[in-house]
């Protein structure tokens, strides 16, 4: 195995993560316009004060891969790397369906606009907050893909905290399920 570093980062986890960034870059894009439409109607933004932190907490995990893989010895162990890998590609489908679903709604803010009723087709046929089970899947399985554990473990228990405040947030002023 060669030396630690960022020179010997393997190929395969820089493109992931290459494209799991300009994903999320594309998702901002989307979460403005979308923000700009819901503020034509009136939307009201709730939990700008948690905003930054969820942020950095993002940017964070594919630091922390980055930074796991390169610092410490792993390796890809290939029963693990592929369930993960799989888990992966399955949250940014499941992902996209629940950014289709909402369709000018979604957005990366908590953004309300008055009078409009809660979504019910696609994944929240089935539940209220599928975006974060994704997130939650992701942020486990992104770092498994190159056994980034600890990066895993940080993510997880930082980001159950960021999202008790969210769900909390959102239930509040999304008001009750029909």
């Amino acid at each position: 195995m060669n030396d630690p570093g960022f020179a010997h980062l393997p190929a395969g986890l820089l493109v992931l993560l290459a494209a799991l960034v300009a994903e999320r870059l594309l998702e901002l894009v989307v979460a403005r316009r979308n923000a700009r439409w819901a503020a034509a109607r009136g939307g009201v933004e709730y939990g700008q004060g948690h905003y930054p932190v969820m942020v950095v907490l993002h940017v964070g995990l594919v630091v922390g891969v980055l930074a796991e893989v390169a610092l410490v010895p792993r390796a890809f162990v290939p029963a693990l790397g592929w369930t993960a890998l799989a888990a992966v590609v399955l949250a940014n489908v499941v992902r996209a369906w629940c950014v289709h679903a909402l369709g000018p709604r979604w957005n990366t803010r908590v953004i309300v606009i008055p009078g409009l009723p809660l979504v019910s087709d696609g994944p929240y046929r089935w539940m209220r907050h599928p975006n974060y089970l994704i997130v939650i899947v992701e942020g486990v399985a992104l770092p498994l893909v190159y056994s980034a554990w600890l990066t895993a473990l940080v993510f997880t228990v930082a980001n159950a905290a960021l999202l008790t405040v969210r769900v909390c947030l959102e239930d509040r002023v999304l008001g009750p399920v029909a």
